[in-house]
């Protein structure tokens, strides 16, 4: 146990216990024992966060297990489906599997809004990470999860109906900032789809349709794979499940339903 002996106003450290320290107080009115009692307890707090607080254990995630992975819609190499098809413009490949991305996110996303709130998602969260919008002029701001993507699905909204920027009508060009567009909206979709895993995968479960959220995920992460469209650091969060979801298994259960 480490002691301390006082040699004028400094202190040295020796081998003796609390226990054998002499009981007189210091100048300040305070014993050995209680010195070494307080120290101990800095110590102690100098292992955990700067707020005391231990760091929280890294929660389990259910979507890993096997039993919820291998349940798919569709078990077929799913890159057959986002690759640019011959004779098409990439621009138009582009806004037209975008906007059905959206669409199915949306959709994918309502199922679960009821147990989204501002009580149990205070945070736009992802595994470790915390999701901050940022306004049109930049302005970083918390907020909670349904707001978050409530910002999500308004903005890309917006820009998946505007003319100027996903035109639908013949000879119409595309804006010289299409592509960066389609990269923002991409990312966004992405957060939304890390934080139904996150956080309502039990929810998705229950819904059984689990089946579904990881084939429109694996769908997803293949195609902005295809054309470089969000950054493998913003997606690295995700790397566990994405590389379990891309991999094509032969063993992979279809969940349709046929009728």
């Amino acid at each position: 146990m480490l002691a301390f002996t006082m040699v004028g106003d400094h202190c040295t450290f020796g081998g003796d216990s609390a226990d054998q320290l002499p009981k007189r107080p210091t100048k300040g009115g305070f014993s050995y024992k209680m010195v070494l009692q307080a120290v101990g307890k800095v110590l102690r707090k100098s292992k955990t966060k700067p707020n005391g607080k231990k760091p929280p254990t890294e929660e389990k995630k259910h979507y890993l297990e096997s039993e919820y992975t291998k349940v798919r819609v569709v078990d077929f190499d799913l890159k057959e489906l986002v690759v640019l098809p011959r004779e098409i413009d990439l621009n138009e490949w582009l806004a037209s599997s975008t906007t059905t991305f959206f669409n199915l996110i949306n959709l994918q996303y309502s199922t679960i809004s009821e147990f989204c709130t501002g009580e149990t998602c205070q945070a736009m969260t992802a595994c470790n990470t915390i999701y901050y919008w940022y306004d049109e002029k930049g302005k970083k701001t918390k907020c909670t999860a349904p707001q978050y993507v409530d910002f999500v699905m308004s903005l890309v909204q917006k820009l998946v109906t505007d003319e100027d920027i996903f035109p639908t009508k013949y000879g119409k060009e595309f804006p010289n900032s299409f592509e960066s567009l389609v990269k923002k909206i991409c990312r966004y979709l992405f957060h939304v789809l890390a934080h139904i895993y996150w956080a309502h995968f039990k929810e998705t479960v229950a819904l059984d349709l689990q089946g579904h959220l990881n084939t429109l995920y694996a769908h997803f992460i293949v195609f902005i794979r295809e054309f470089n469209l969000v950054d493998p650091k913003e997606t690295s969060i995700m790397d566990d499940l994405s590389e379990i979801l891309c991999t094509p298994s032969p063993t992979a259960q279809n969940h349709v339903t046929e009728r």
